[in-house]
């Protein structure tokens, strides 16, 4: 990166603390939902990734992933990835992706998939329309509900995010290349309305009440479940003036 912010691995102790720390930063858990260090420690040991963001000497950012295997090819579940509020919108966090993507295919592993909150649609945005993955699984309450603020007391559903590291669609996503015609969005504009039989649906603006969000969530959930059924997969958000619009593809473009 530009300037004095540097991505790294890391391996020691003291580097893990860290991580601790600043996870207790971005995320404000209780100490019980905290990751220890040791899961840190277990993850460097095991096959799986801990990068930190420095600025100087300071970390102000990191991810931490965790080895697995599937249909027998190994692959990397990204676990959580954090940056200080205060070096956000500086591009830390597409540059620890960056580096993970590289760290793994030097390792021969073609796939790391991570979780997130479908009604956060700028990490949604980064993730489909800036590293170019795609999701096909919608988990309802993967974590149960939590302590943290940032969860707001509801049902931590999540996407699954597959992010296919040397496919055609991710290398024209971090090259800021426009898609091949097939990975193209689905031709559907909805101006904040869903449309019964559309593969796309919008999420209001985070400011929606508590009561309203959960009943987005609900019906999301529903309209998530039932086009993923159908063999679709989400591939990009567009933003519209009262929220933003999920579109899908059959998985067949893929």
């Amino acid at each position: 990166m530009t300037g004095e912010i540097q991505i790294r691995k890391c391996t020691t102790l003291e580097e893990f603390h860290r991580c601790v720390e600043l996870q207790k930063a971005v995320w404000n858990e209780s100490d019980l939902e905290t990751e220890p260090y040791v899961a840190f420690v277990v993850a460097n040991q095991t096959g799986g990734q801990v990068l930190g963001a420095f600025d100087g000497n300071t970390m102000i950012g990191f991810t931490m992933s965790v080895a697995g295997v599937r249909n027998k090819a190994p692959y990397l579940h990204s676990h959580m990835t954090g940056v200080l509020p205060a070096y956000r919108d500086r591009k830390v966090g597409r540059a620890l992706k960056l580096f993970q993507r590289e760290e793994a295919l030097s390792r021969d592993i073609r796939l790391i998939e991570w979780t997130f909150d479908p009604l956060e649609v700028r990490n949604a945005h980064f993730n489909l329309n800036r590293l170019g993955a795609i999701v096909r699984t919608y988990i309802p309450n993967f974590y149960g509900i939590t302590s943290s603020p940032l969860h707001r007391g509801l049902p931590t559903d999540r996407l699954l995010a597959e992010w296919h590291l040397d496919s055609k669609r991710v290398i024209a996503a971090i090259n800021d290349v426009a898609p091949e015609p097939s990975y193209a969005p689905a031709l559907i504009r909805i101006p904040g309305k869903p449309i019964a039989g559309s593969p796309s649906f919008p999420i209001p603006a985070a400011e929606s009440s508590a009561t309203s969000v959960s009943e987005i969530q609900t019906n999301i959930r529903s309209a998530f479940q039932s086009w993923f059924s159908k063999n679709y997969a989400a591939t990009s958000i567009r933003f519209t003036s009262s929220g933003a619009d999920y579109l899908l593809h059959p998985w067949s473009d893929f």
